[in-house]
């Protein structure tokens, strides 16, 4: 199946508001992120801010979830989590294949608003054209990205989240994506997931889940586990994540050594 045809299917899914799976990708490790796309996630996302990466990395790490889900002949795509809201890093990231941008930070409707400019093409945007590997997957007509790929703002600061029904209500944006470490530090917790502030958290991922639902937009939010996730899609959220490669990779290697040494 060609790729823009998964691209299109996975933006058709998520403005559906059907439940989308994904997983977390850090590490600069092409050969490890083609093994997961075989897996059958319904995208796998490299982090451009946070992970292990640079430029050749978020292209190599791309190409391998396409690659990967060929042979596993499933439809996972390869997104990305943005460094910034910033044309040259978020046009970067598309131009190497992305079917989605995630964009952390977002405080405002004008922080919204300057994402969607950012990763569309006029008329709807400001992006420069010059898609490289982005055009063998969906072509040299800006209408097919400008449609089928996806921007998502990040709601995890105290700002985004006081804003949260104005940002949502942007046109052009998919949908939103909550931070839940840097949320709850947002809202005063010492560190991510403090106790101390779980009311203020829980109500905090009911109010940006009623902005996105009074928008018609998907709302997506970052998990440690597949059973968090599969609470998480309990709960009403639509787009889920289990988080990541580099945590996992410890995690597994923990409890083998525990294992022998038991």
């Amino acid at each position: 199946m060609p790729e823009h045809t998964a691209s299109a299917e996975f933006a058709r899914k998520f403005r559906a508001r059907e439940p989308l799976v994904g997983y977390w990708v850090m590490l600069d490790s092409p050969a490890s992120t083609e093994r997961l796309a075989r897996v059958g996630y319904d995208y796998i996302c490299l982090d451009q801010q946070h992970g292990l990466m640079g430029y050749d990395g978020l292209l190599r790490g791309l190409m391998a979830v396409d690659a990967g889900a060929r042979l596993g002949d499933v439809d996972t795509v390869g997104i990305v989590r943005a460094a910034a809201n910033d044309i040259t890093w978020m046009g970067q990231a598309l131009d190497a294949g992305a079917s989605a941008i995630i964009v952390p930070l977002v405080d405002s409707a004008a922080d919204a608003r300057l994402a969607v400019q950012n990763a569309k093409y006029p008329p709807m945007g400001r992006r420069s054209f010059g898609p490289m590997r982005a055009q063998l997957r969906l072509g040299r007509s800006t209408e097919v990205p400008n449609r089928d790929v996806l921007v998502l703002a990040m709601i995890e600061t105290a700002d985004g989240l006081a804003n949260v029904e104005e940002i949502a209500a942007v046109e052009g944006l998919d949908g939103l994506y909550i931070g839940p470490s840097d949320l709850s530090l947002g809202l005063g917790a010492v560190f991510p997931g403090d106790p101390a502030i779980s009311d203020e958290f829980d109500a905090a991922l009911e109010r940006i889940k009623a902005a996105g639902r009074a928008a018609g937009k998907s709302v997506g939010i970052h998990t440690p586990s597949g059973d968090v996730a599969a609470k998480r899609l309990a709960e009403g959220f639509d787009v889920v994540t289990v988080a990541g490669d580099v945590v996992h990779l410890e995690e597994i290697a923990t409890a083998h050594l525990r294992s022998v040494r038991d």
